[in-house]
């Protein structure tokens, strides 16, 4: 994968992050849409820390084949 397309991706992510943090009733989070709203936003932040150790991985790959 590209770099630029990776952090678009984690972009993305976090602008879903921002949408659904909206979207939560903080006095009653566990009711109705809110639940959803925090589903979307844990699934988010998986989505970003895979992005995030793909990153890594992609690192450590080119290091050691440069050696």
């Amino acid at each position: 994968m590209n770099k630029i397309l990776i952090v678009i991706l984690i972009v993305l992510a976090l602008g879903l992050i921002a949408y659904n943090a909206t979207l939560v009733d903080f006095s009653n989070p566990f009711q109705g849409d809110s639940t959803i709203a925090l589903i979307g936003i844990v699934a988010s932040l998986c989505a970003v820390v895979l992005l995030l150790i793909f990153m890594t991985s992609k690192k450590i790959d080119k290091k050691i084949k440069d050696n």
